[in-house]
Protein backbone atom coordinates (compact mmCIF):
# COMPACT_ATOMS: atom_id res chain seq x y z
CA UNK A 1 0.00 0.00 0.00
CA UNK A 2 2.86 2.29 0.64
CA UNK A 3 4.02 2.19 -3.13
CA UNK A 4 0.09 3.22 -3.76
CA UNK A 5 0.38 5.88 -1.88
CA UNK A 6 3.44 7.18 -2.38
CA UNK A 7 2.86 6.89 -6.73
CA UNK A 8 -0.18 8.57 -5.65
CA UNK A 9 2.00 11.36 -3.44
CA UNK A 10 4.14 11.90 -6.50
CA UNK A 11 1.27 12.12 -8.92
CA UNK A 12 -0.04 14.71 -6.77
CA UNK A 13 2.87 16.74 -6.27
CA UNK A 14 3.88 16.64 -10.02
CA UNK A 15 0.15 17.81 -10.51
CA UNK A 16 1.01 20.86 -8.07
CA UNK A 17 4.26 21.37 -9.74
CA UNK A 18 2.65 21.84 -13.25
CA UNK A 19 -0.09 24.06 -11.51
CA UNK A 20 2.31 26.14 -10.35
CA UNK A 21 4.25 26.64 -13.32
CA UNK A 22 0.80 27.00 -15.33
CA UNK A 23 0.17 29.83 -12.70
CA UNK A 24 3.87 30.78 -12.55
CA UNK A 25 3.84 31.44 -16.53
CA UNK A 26 0.18 33.01 -16.33
CA UNK A 27 1.79 35.72 -13.51
CA UNK A 28 4.43 36.17 -16.08
CA UNK A 29 2.47 36.75 -19.12
CA UNK A 30 0.24 39.24 -17.05
CA UNK A 31 3.58 41.34 -16.06
CA UNK A 32 4.57 41.69 -19.24
CA UNK A 33 1.26 43.07 -20.51
CA UNK A 34 1.30 45.63 -17.72
CA UNK A 35 4.50 46.15 -18.27
CA UNK A 36 3.68 47.32 -21.73
CA UNK A 37 0.60 48.92 -21.16
CA UNK A 38 2.85 51.52 -18.52
CA UNK A 39 5.19 52.02 -21.65
CA UNK A 40 2.51 52.95 -23.72
CA UNK A 41 1.11 55.04 -21.16
CA UNK A 42 4.56 56.56 -20.52
CA UNK A 43 5.40 57.59 -24.30
CA UNK A 44 1.40 59.05 -24.77
CA UNK A 45 2.34 60.94 -22.03
CA UNK A 46 5.48 62.56 -23.61
CA UNK A 47 3.57 62.39 -26.73
CA UNK A 48 1.20 65.29 -24.55
CA UNK A 49 3.53 66.98 -23.29
CA UNK A 50 5.42 67.71 -26.38
CA UNK A 51 1.99 68.57 -28.26
CA UNK A 52 1.27 70.88 -24.87
CA UNK A 53 5.32 72.58 -25.94
CA UNK A 54 4.55 73.16 -29.13
CA UNK A 55 0.81 74.19 -29.03
CA UNK A 56 2.86 77.33 -26.11
CA UNK A 57 5.01 78.11 -29.15
CA UNK A 58 2.61 78.45 -31.71
CA UNK A 59 0.47 80.67 -29.12
CA UNK A 60 3.84 82.85 -28.76
CA UNK A 61 4.42 83.36 -32.47
CA UNK A 62 0.81 84.19 -32.84
CA UNK A 63 1.07 86.85 -30.81
CA UNK A 64 4.45 87.82 -31.72
CA UNK A 65 2.43 88.04 -35.32
CA UNK A 66 -0.27 90.01 -33.95
CA UNK A 67 2.47 92.59 -32.48
CA UNK A 68 4.07 92.81 -36.07
CA UNK A 69 0.83 93.43 -37.57
CA UNK A 70 -0.12 96.30 -35.19
CA UNK A 71 3.35 97.76 -36.20
CA UNK A 72 2.28 97.25 -39.75
CA UNK A 73 -1.00 99.03 -39.40
CA UNK A 74 0.96 101.97 -37.79
CA UNK A 75 3.19 102.17 -40.18
CA UNK A 76 0.94 102.04 -43.00
CA UNK A 77 -1.16 105.07 -41.09
CA UNK A 78 2.01 107.03 -40.87
CA UNK A 79 2.54 106.85 -44.58
CA UNK A 80 -0.76 107.59 -45.35
CA UNK A 81 -0.13 110.96 -43.44
CA UNK A 82 3.17 111.65 -45.42
CA UNK A 83 1.63 110.69 -49.05
CA UNK A 84 -1.36 113.51 -48.28
CA UNK A 85 1.55 116.11 -46.98
CA UNK A 86 3.87 115.17 -50.11
CA UNK A 87 0.46 115.71 -52.52
CA UNK A 88 -0.42 119.03 -50.49
CA UNK A 89 3.16 120.18 -51.67
CA UNK A 90 3.35 118.94 -54.68
CA UNK A 91 -0.09 121.05 -54.96
CA UNK A 92 1.17 123.87 -53.31
CA UNK A 93 4.24 123.82 -55.64
CA UNK A 94 2.23 123.82 -58.55
CA UNK A 95 0.17 126.64 -57.06
CA UNK A 96 3.75 128.91 -56.39
CA UNK A 97 4.85 128.17 -60.09
CA UNK A 98 1.43 129.66 -61.54
CA UNK A 99 1.83 132.66 -59.05
CA UNK A 100 6.01 133.26 -59.93
CA UNK A 101 4.62 132.61 -63.60
CA UNK A 102 1.86 135.44 -63.26
CA UNK A 103 4.68 137.79 -61.36
CA UNK A 104 7.30 137.68 -64.31
CA UNK A 105 4.90 138.68 -67.09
Amino acid sequence: MTSASSSSAKSLFAESKMRLADRVQINVNNISSLVRQITRGSKSNEILMHSAKHFAEQEQQIENSEKVLKKLQLLCVHLKYQNESIENSAHQIVEVKEQVSSMQR
